[in-house]
Formats: C-alpha cells, sequence, structure tokens
C-alpha cells in the first residue's frame, strides 16, 4: 500500500526527459536555475506546502499562550460552552491539518524531488562531459571529473532544499514572533531585534570566509580523489615502476593539503558556534526579564509570557541549526562552483548548425591542404597534407614517431578539428556532418586497445548493438577470439560471452585485447577501415594467423593502415612516407624501396640492416 502512495510522487521528475544540449552556464546562480527551471512547479509546491506546514507549527505556540489565559480566566464549568469552538479549530490545526500537510511535504520532497533530480543533473552533466573533445580528458584525471559530475548534482539539490527549509523558518518563525510580541507588548521585540542585527553582522562577517573555504575544500577533495583514482587505475605500473614511499608520499600530499583546507574550513565554524551561543544566552536571559518586568507591571498575561518563552527558546535551537544549515550551504556552494570549473566548459569539437549525416557510398578520402597544431605555440603536428584515397584503396601510413600518423588519424575521426584545410569523404566536408555518422561509418582498431569494464558479447557488439550471438560468435572466431572466450570466467562466476574482462580489459593479455578489438570491427562492417597498429600486441603466430581475417575485412573497403612493422603493411595498395608531419613518399613498397629514401632505410633496419649496423 506505501508503494502504492510512493510511485505517484517518485514519477513527478523524469530524469532522461529530453533536453536543449546547451553548455551550461558559468556563473553560479544561472548554472543552479539551468536545473531548477526544468522543475520548478514541483519546487514552488514544495515550498507552498512547507510555509503551510511551518505555520500550523507556529501555531503551537500561539495556542499554548492562548489556553494558558483562557484556563486562568474561565470558570471550569464554563469553560467548553465559552471556549469549545476555539479548542475544535485548534485540535483541527493541530492534530489533522498539521500532520497531513506534512505528510504531502515529506511525500513531494523525498519521493519528488530529492532522487530524482540529482539524477536529471548528473544525466545530462554527463551526457555534456562525454561529447567534450579527447583533449578535455586528457588535461585532467577520469576521477576527479566523475567525482565533479557526481557532487555536483548532490550539491545543488542539497542548496535548494537548505534554502528552502531555512527560508521558511526564518521567514515564518522570526515573523511570527515579532507579530506575536508586537500583539502582546511592543517592548518585547526590542532584544529580538537586537539579536537578529548582531546575528546578521555575524553572518555578514563570517559567510563569505566560510564561502571561500568550503570552494578551496571542494577542490582540494576533488584533487586527491583525482590522484587517488590515478593510482589505482594504474595500479600495475604502480607495482611495477613506483617506489612504494614515493607513491604513498604522492597521495599523502593530497590528503595532507585536503587536511589543512578542511581545518580552516572548521576553525570559521568553531568559532561561530561560540559567538552565536553567547548572543543566544543574551537574548534568552534578557527577553526572561523583560517579560517578567513587563507582567509586574501589568503590561503583558502569563500566556504571553509563556509565549514569549517558548518562542524564544525555538528560535535560539533555531539559531544553531540555521547556522549549521549556512555552513552546509556554502560547503555546497563551494562544491557547485568548483564543479562549474569542470562542468561547464564548452565543447572544443562540436557539430556544425545545419550538419547533415554522412553518406558512404563509394568510400573515397580526400585530405585537401590539411593543417593541424595542438596549441598556438607548439609546431604544426600536420603541415600541409594533401593525400586522395580513392575509393576501396588501401594505404599504409608509414614514418618515425612523431611523424604525425596518429594525428592525422585523429583529425580525420574528427576526435580534434583541423587548424586549415579540410577533409572530405565521397565529396562531403566531415565538419559539416554529424560527428556520430561519421565515426558509425568508420571502424577502428588501435594499438592501445582498452575495453570497457563489461562483458565480451557487450565488447564485441559495442559497435553494432542488437547483434545476436551467432553473429557475434561468428566475428570471434574470424578474429581468432574464439579459441579463449567459451574458457573466460570472471570471479562472480559469468563465463563466455557473459564473463566481464574487468576495468579496461585488464582481466585479458594484450593479444586477447586486441583480437576482440578486432572482432568489434569486423562485426561493425564499415565501409571505411583504420588500423592503428592493429596487430603491435599479437605475437607473430597469431599475426600470421590472422592476417587472412584481416585481409577479409578490408576487402572492398578504403582502409590507412599505421604499423612500424613494415612486413604487416607492405602489401597495401600504396605507402604514404610521413615525416615531421609532411608527406615526404608515396608509392608501393617496390617503388620506395628502389628509390632509396626514408622508407628504404627503414626497411633497411628491421630486414636486418639496423642490426648489422650496431654489430
Amino acid at each position: 500500500m506505501l508503494n502504492t502512495l510512493f510511485r505517484p510522487f517518485e514519477r513527478l521528475i523524469d530524469p532522461f526527459r529530453p533536453h536543449d544540449d546547451l553548455t551550461p552556464p558559468s556563473g553560479l546562480v544561472a548554472y543552479v536555475w539551468s536545473y531548477l527551471r526544468q522543475v520548478w512547479p514541483l519546487f514552488a509546491a514544495v515550498l507552498a506546502v512547507g510555509l503551510l506546514a511551518t505555520l500550523a507549527e507556529v501555531m503551537v505556540f500561539r495556542y499554548v499562550a492562548d489556553i494558558i489565559d483562557i484556563l486562568t480566566s474561565s470558570k471550569p464549568g464554563e469553560l467548553w460552552a465559552q471556549h469549545g469552538a476555539t479548542f475544535i479549530s485548534m485540535l483541527l490545526t493541530i492534530g489533522v491539518a498539521w500532520p497531513i500537510l506534512v505528510l504531502i511535504q515529506s511525500l513531494l520532497l523525498q519521493q519528488g524531488l530529492t532522487t530524482q533530480f540529482p539524477v536529471l543533473i548528473r544525466w545530462q552533466s554527463h551526457r555534456h562531459i562525454v561529447r567534450q573533445s579527447i583533449s578535455f580528458f586528457a588535461n585532467d584525471f577520469a576521477g576527479r571529473v566523475a567525482s565533479k559530475v557526481a557532487d555536483t548534482a548532490s550539491a545543488v539539490r542539497n542548496t535548494l532544499i537548505t534554502l528552502s527549509d531555512t527560508f521558511l523558518y526564518v521567514v515564518v518563525y522570526f515573523s511570527s514572533a515579532v507579530y506575536m510580541f508586537l500583539e502582546a507588548d511592543f517592548r518585547l521585540v526590542i532584544p529580538l531585534l537586537v539579536w537578529l542585527t548582531a546575528y546578521g553582522l555575524l553572518c555578514w562577517r563570517y559567510v563569505p570566509r566560510l564561502s571561500k573555504a568550503s570552494e578551496e575544500g571542494s577542490e582540494a577533495r576533488s584533487a586527491l580523489v583525482g590522484r587517488l583514482v590515478d593510482s589505482y587505475t594504474n595500479i600495475q605500473t604502480v607495482k611495477l615502476f613506483a617506489d612504494p614511499s614515493r607513491e604513498e608520499a604522492y597521495v599523502r600530499e593530497a590528503m595532507e593539503i585536503n587536511t589543512v583546507k578542511w581545518q580552516v574550513q572548521q576553525r570559521l565554524i568553531t568559532q561561530l558556534d561560540v559567538i552565536v551561543n553567547l548572543l543566544n544566552i543574551a537574548l534568552l536571559l534578557s527577553t526572561a526579564v523583560l517579560a517578567i518586568w513587563l507582567w509586574s507591571e501589568g503590561a503583558i498575561t502569563i500566556g504571553a509570557i509563556a509565549l514569549a518563552g517558548a518562542l524564544t527558546q525555538r528560535i535560539l535551537n533555531m539559531s544553531g541549526w540555521i547556522m549549521f544549515q549556512v555552513t552546509s550551504l556554502f560547503e555546497n556552494i563551494g562544491t557547485i562552483q568548483n564543479g562549474i570549473d569542470t562542468i561547464a566548459q564548452p565543447h572544443k569539437v562540436t557539430d556544425a548548425p545545419e550538419a547533415t549525416a554522412l553518406k558512404v557510398g563509394r568510400g573515397e578520402v580526400r585530405f585537401d591542404h590539411v593543417h593541424f597544431h595542438y596549441g598556438e605555440a607548439d609546431r604544426a603536428a600536420i603541415d600541409g597534407i594533401d593525400l586522395t584515397i580513392a575509393a576501396g584503396e588501401k594505404i599504409g601510413l608509414i614514418g618515425p614517431s612523431g611523424a604525425g600518423k596518429s594525428t592525422l588519424v585523429n583529425v580525420f575521426l574528427r576526435l580534434h578539428d583541423v587548424t586549415g584545410g579540410r577533409i572530405l569523404i565521397d565529396g562531403q566536408d566531415i565538419a559539416k556532418v554529424t560527428q556520430d555518422s561519421l565515426r558509425a561509418h568508420i571502424g577502428m582498431v588501435t594499438q592501445d586497445t582498452s575495453l570497457l569494464h563489461r562483458s565480451i558479447r557487450s565488447n564485441i557488439a559495442y559497435g553494432r548493438p542488437g547483434a545476436s550471438d551467432a553473429e557475434i560468435i561468428e566475428a570471434a572466431r574470424r578474429a581468432h577470439a574464439w579459441g579463449f572466450i567459451p574458457d573466460l570466467r570472471d570471479n562472480r562466476g559469468r563465463s563466455s560471452l557473459d564473463a566481464h574482462v574487468g576495468e579496461r580489459g585488464v582481466k585479458l593479455s594484450g593479444g586477447q585485447r586486441q583480437r576482440i578489438a578486432i572482432a568489434r570491427v569486423l562485426l561493425k562492417n564499415a565501409p571505411i577501415l583504420v588500423l592503428d597498429e592493429a596487430t603491435s600486441a599479437l605475437d607473430s603466430e597469431v599475426e600470421a594467423a590472422i592476417q587472412d581475417s584481416l585481409l577479409e575485412l578490408m576487402a572492398g573497403k578504403t582502409v590507412i593502415a599505421i604499423a612500424h612493422r613494415l612486413s604487416t603493411i607492405a602489401r597495401m595498395d600504396r605507402l604514404v612516407v610521413m615525416d615531421s608531419g609532411r608527406i615526404i613518399e608515396t608509392g608501393t613498397h617496390a617503388e620506395l624501396v628502389h628509390a632509396g629514401g626514408l622508407y628504404a632505410r627503414l626497411w633497411a633496419r628491421q630486414t636486418g640492416g639496423f642490426l648489422a649496423e650496431i654489430a
């Protein structure tokens, strides 16, 4: 039955609703509003019901004062006749209306807002982050980015809830206290107003300092998480190369910085606690003395004394709560501001406003005077490349490390945008087509094969969702991967295609990962194929076995292959030799060996000349 009550409220927010794919605002208020405006009716309902519930709570103090005055001024036999209607209204307000309002507020807040609202923020933040360019992820810790996506969403929710709670209680309680005190005797308001002034000055003094300390603390925590995740993600390198004390010092430094930042904040909080406590004692004593004096003068009733005492005590209890809320508020604001720096960065590689889907018929690729550099001060990584690859032609890219081969592939895939010139596929400028459609028509096997921590089935079918098990197994057989897949078993007992491969595929050998990657591309069957050191992780026997599969994969496709092991691409239709971002030689294997240039020297080294020279 309770689930039936909860479910409609849990569906008030659809976190995965369609939304504009815009860069989040970089300003704090604008950033929060960009998400709040999507759910503002629910938030307004929470505020409205909360206001009514808080007013009902305040009425308890008023009713206590009224009951005391009624009992001290009425005869027992006439009590019900004279005040029965008053007692019934009190009963209905406190016993019926107040619980119902609290129930509705809790359902709207806890079931409607608290759970789903952060999911909405995380989902939209993730969709923005995952569309960032490769350079965005190269310049930050993956763990740090993930931490900010998760923490910022919670901080936005907590900030809004804290603001609404604090606003409701401050406005309702303080305005009610002033009104009721004025109604009894205007002089009762004097201690409260003095206290409010001092409390406001205290907030004005400490809140900005708390805000800065909270932001710095949040940044320190994100940096700490980034270092921890960096160590855990690269645990094999850490174990093989790092001096344990050096690695511990690296993490310890971040922990010490994080501790110092939070100590600054806690010192401020302690100062606030002490000063607020002194102010509270002064308010309590001054209100009590004044109320008793006014009663002795006949200016107020006993009920008014009870009202003043109870309401003052409630305000004093709230003052500590409010200070805690303010502290929490600025911790969350610091987290949001820190998260905005990462989440609200605009995309560097974007689809053109009128981008259309790429249509590949023949598969001709043309690099038209292409330039690219990674930064204004850097030398050009690609310097005026002019290259046409005919439909179905297979070319090999060759050159020393740093020649620009992988960079040329990266701009072809639009992982970076060119800084000059253009790249065309069947006459279509890739800068004017959607990135998703571009990459859907290109299959790629990279040198550093990193698999998703999912099942073998999911990894192979990643480029072609919905493929049947029979198609997945056939692709695995063609990639010479089926020989080991049936024997795989993970720590949860899942086996074969259901076995999970671990983060980045660490449970598999390099050769096994490479064969899974090749199976994935075989299944995708895209018309353009890019091989970046595709067989580098395979031993000679497996490489020889898979060559036939690669030749089958390349049949009828336009192929760009990069390899340092020249024997693997010597049979390509044409070889393109690069150095320092330029094309310096083109031709078949035989032509380039005969020409005696860079390719001939590289070939001589790999076929014995280099070893002979060393000897």
